[in-house]
Protein backbone atom coordinates (compact mmCIF):
# COMPACT_ATOMS: atom_id res chain seq x y z
CA UNK A 1 0.00 0.00 0.00
CA UNK A 2 1.39 3.55 -0.84
CA UNK A 3 2.48 6.10 1.71
CA UNK A 4 0.59 9.34 1.73
CA UNK A 5 3.12 12.16 1.07
CA UNK A 6 2.94 13.53 4.31
CA UNK A 7 4.33 10.41 5.76
CA UNK A 8 6.84 9.71 2.81
CA UNK A 9 8.54 13.00 3.79
CA UNK A 10 8.42 12.82 7.35
CA UNK A 11 9.97 9.10 6.80
CA UNK A 12 12.70 11.44 4.31
CA UNK A 13 13.17 13.92 6.58
CA UNK A 14 13.75 11.49 9.39
CA UNK A 15 16.14 9.26 7.53
CA UNK A 16 18.67 12.07 6.75
CA UNK A 17 17.73 15.48 8.63
CA UNK A 18 20.22 17.80 6.21
CA UNK A 19 16.97 17.96 4.20
CA UNK A 20 15.13 20.34 5.31
CA UNK A 21 12.68 21.62 3.55
CA UNK A 22 10.39 19.08 0.69
CA UNK A 23 7.65 19.16 -1.94
CA UNK A 24 5.48 16.46 -3.66
CA UNK A 25 4.39 16.84 -6.81
CA UNK A 26 1.53 15.46 -9.08
CA UNK A 27 2.49 17.26 -12.49
CA UNK A 28 3.32 20.49 -11.79
CA UNK A 29 1.01 21.08 -9.11
CA UNK A 30 2.21 20.39 -5.17
CA UNK A 31 0.30 18.31 -3.32
CA UNK A 32 2.25 18.69 -0.17
CA UNK A 33 4.29 20.73 0.88
CA UNK A 34 6.58 21.07 4.46
CA UNK A 35 5.47 24.28 6.21
CA UNK A 36 8.99 25.90 5.77
CA UNK A 37 9.24 26.31 1.97
CA UNK A 38 6.93 27.64 -0.52
CA UNK A 39 7.72 27.04 -3.96
CA UNK A 40 4.75 27.88 -5.89
CA UNK A 41 5.93 30.62 -7.74
CA UNK A 42 8.98 28.73 -8.96
CA UNK A 43 7.75 25.19 -9.40
CA UNK A 44 6.56 25.54 -12.99
CA UNK A 45 9.78 26.54 -14.46
CA UNK A 46 11.46 23.61 -12.04
CA UNK A 47 9.31 21.05 -13.53
CA UNK A 48 9.98 22.51 -16.95
CA UNK A 49 13.51 23.00 -16.50
CA UNK A 50 14.03 19.13 -15.54
CA UNK A 51 11.37 17.96 -18.33
CA UNK A 52 13.75 19.14 -20.78
CA UNK A 53 16.86 18.15 -19.43
CA UNK A 54 19.13 20.90 -21.00
CA UNK A 55 19.02 23.41 -18.68
CA UNK A 56 22.20 25.07 -17.23
CA UNK A 57 20.54 26.30 -13.93
CA UNK A 58 17.33 26.30 -12.04
CA UNK A 59 16.20 29.58 -9.90
CA UNK A 60 13.98 28.98 -6.39
CA UNK A 61 13.20 31.52 -4.07
CA UNK A 62 15.56 34.20 -5.68
CA UNK A 63 18.63 31.27 -5.44
CA UNK A 64 20.56 30.32 -8.75
CA UNK A 65 21.53 26.45 -8.54
CA UNK A 66 23.64 25.13 -10.74
CA UNK A 67 22.21 21.42 -12.59
CA UNK A 68 24.97 18.76 -12.13
CA UNK A 69 23.07 16.37 -13.15
CA UNK A 70 19.64 15.95 -14.88
CA UNK A 71 18.09 12.76 -16.26
CA UNK A 72 14.09 11.67 -16.61
CA UNK A 73 14.62 10.13 -13.05
CA UNK A 74 16.84 12.66 -10.70
CA UNK A 75 17.51 16.20 -10.77
CA UNK A 76 21.03 17.38 -8.80
CA UNK A 77 21.36 21.00 -8.57
CA UNK A 78 23.88 22.71 -6.22
CA UNK A 79 24.21 26.82 -5.52
CA UNK A 80 27.57 27.68 -5.87
CA UNK A 81 27.50 30.15 -3.57
CA UNK A 82 27.12 27.40 -0.78
CA UNK A 83 23.55 28.50 -0.20
CA UNK A 84 22.29 24.55 -0.14
CA UNK A 85 21.37 21.77 -2.98
CA UNK A 86 17.95 21.15 -4.72
CA UNK A 87 17.45 17.47 -5.26
CA UNK A 88 14.77 15.48 -7.31
CA UNK A 89 13.19 12.40 -8.29
CA UNK A 90 10.64 10.97 -9.86
CA UNK A 91 8.55 7.94 -11.16
CA UNK A 92 5.59 7.94 -13.51
CA UNK A 93 3.42 9.51 -10.93
CA UNK A 94 4.92 11.72 -8.02
CA UNK A 95 7.82 14.06 -8.19
CA UNK A 96 9.85 14.78 -4.92
CA UNK A 97 11.92 18.26 -4.75
CA UNK A 98 14.20 18.60 -1.72
CA UNK A 99 16.19 21.53 -0.08
CA UNK A 100 19.66 20.05 1.47
CA UNK A 101 21.48 22.09 3.37
CA UNK A 102 24.97 23.07 2.40
CA UNK A 103 26.70 20.62 4.83
CA UNK A 104 24.39 17.67 3.19
CA UNK A 105 25.47 14.77 1.20
CA UNK A 106 23.84 14.97 -2.01
CA UNK A 107 25.13 11.39 -3.09
CA UNK A 108 23.30 10.18 0.07
CA UNK A 109 20.30 12.04 0.21
CA UNK A 110 19.39 11.45 -3.61
CA UNK A 111 19.39 7.66 -2.89
CA UNK A 112 17.02 8.35 -0.25
CA UNK A 113 15.15 10.98 -2.17
CA UNK A 114 14.32 7.83 -4.52
CA UNK A 115 13.06 5.70 -2.12
CA UNK A 116 10.94 7.69 -0.49
CA UNK A 117 9.10 8.35 -4.26
CA UNK A 118 8.86 4.24 -4.18
CA UNK A 119 7.30 4.78 -1.39
CA UNK A 120 4.40 6.82 -2.98
CA UNK A 121 3.88 4.62 -5.76
CA UNK A 122 0.20 2.94 -6.23
CA UNK A 123 1.98 0.57 -8.71
CA UNK A 124 1.06 -3.18 -7.38
CA UNK A 125 2.96 -5.77 -8.14
CA UNK A 126 2.51 -7.56 -11.78
CA UNK A 127 2.37 -11.05 -10.07
CA UNK A 128 0.32 -11.68 -6.94
CA UNK A 129 3.12 -13.01 -4.58
CA UNK A 130 1.90 -15.85 -3.10
CA UNK A 131 1.10 -17.06 -6.27
CA UNK A 132 2.58 -20.57 -7.42
CA UNK A 133 3.98 -20.77 -11.08
CA UNK A 134 4.72 -23.97 -12.32
CA UNK A 135 3.56 -27.58 -11.29
CA UNK A 136 4.91 -28.89 -8.36
CA UNK A 137 5.81 -32.81 -8.45
CA UNK A 138 6.09 -32.53 -4.24
CA UNK A 139 9.87 -33.89 -4.49
CA UNK A 140 11.34 -30.18 -4.56
CA UNK A 141 11.83 -27.74 -1.56
CA UNK A 142 11.25 -24.23 -1.83
CA UNK A 143 14.30 -22.36 -0.95
CA UNK A 144 12.54 -19.55 -2.35
CA UNK A 145 13.37 -16.39 0.45
CA UNK A 146 11.12 -13.51 0.23
CA UNK A 147 12.95 -10.12 -0.57
CA UNK A 148 11.99 -7.49 1.40
CA UNK A 149 10.32 -4.66 -1.64
CA UNK A 150 11.72 -1.44 -0.33
CA UNK A 151 15.47 -3.05 0.32
CA UNK A 152 14.67 -4.43 -3.90
CA UNK A 153 13.86 -1.22 -4.60
CA UNK A 154 16.84 0.61 -2.96
CA UNK A 155 19.06 -1.91 -4.88
CA UNK A 156 17.48 -1.16 -8.15
CA UNK A 157 17.74 2.28 -8.05
CA UNK A 158 21.84 2.03 -6.87
CA UNK A 159 22.16 0.21 -9.49
CA UNK A 160 20.38 2.33 -12.04
CA UNK A 161 22.27 5.30 -10.73
CA UNK A 162 25.74 3.09 -11.32
CA UNK A 163 24.40 2.33 -15.04
CA UNK A 164 23.92 5.95 -15.84
CA UNK A 165 26.63 8.00 -17.45
CA UNK A 166 25.68 11.24 -15.16
CA UNK A 167 25.14 9.18 -11.99
CA UNK A 168 28.07 7.75 -10.14
CA UNK A 169 30.89 8.95 -13.31
CA UNK A 170 29.12 12.60 -12.86
CA UNK A 171 29.74 12.91 -9.51
CA UNK A 172 33.20 11.43 -9.63
CA UNK A 173 33.90 14.23 -12.45
CA UNK A 174 32.67 16.69 -10.27
CA UNK A 175 34.78 16.20 -7.28
CA UNK A 176 37.55 15.18 -9.17
CA UNK A 177 37.16 18.73 -11.40
CA UNK A 178 36.78 20.75 -7.70
CA UNK A 179 39.97 18.99 -6.81
CA UNK A 180 37.93 18.13 -3.27
CA UNK A 181 41.08 15.43 -1.79
CA UNK A 182 38.91 14.07 0.91
CA UNK A 183 36.18 12.78 -1.70
CA UNK A 184 38.76 11.79 -4.01
CA UNK A 185 40.47 9.80 -1.00
CA UNK A 186 38.11 8.24 0.30
CA UNK A 187 36.88 7.24 -3.66
CA UNK A 188 40.40 5.89 -3.82
CA UNK A 189 39.93 3.69 -0.96
CA UNK A 190 36.02 2.78 -2.12
CA UNK A 191 37.91 1.20 -5.74
CA UNK A 192 40.19 -0.74 -4.01
CA UNK A 193 38.10 -2.50 -1.64
CA UNK A 194 35.80 -3.35 -4.58
CA UNK A 195 38.83 -4.59 -6.53
CA UNK A 196 39.37 -6.50 -3.43
CA UNK A 197 35.84 -8.08 -3.28
CA UNK A 198 35.91 -8.68 -6.99
CA UNK A 199 39.23 -10.07 -6.98
CA UNK A 200 40.74 -7.65 -9.92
Amino acid sequence: MPSTPENAIYNLMQKDPSIIAAAVLQGSNIIYSTDNWDISADVGKVVSSWNSMNAQFIMISGVKYSILQCTTERLVATSIRGEGHILGSKDEEHKIIVYLEPDGEPMGATMDTARAISELSSKGNYLDESAQLGKSTGGVASTATNIDPQLKGEIQSFLDWIKDNEGLSGYINYYLQQNNTQIIAQLSKIYSELRQIFGV
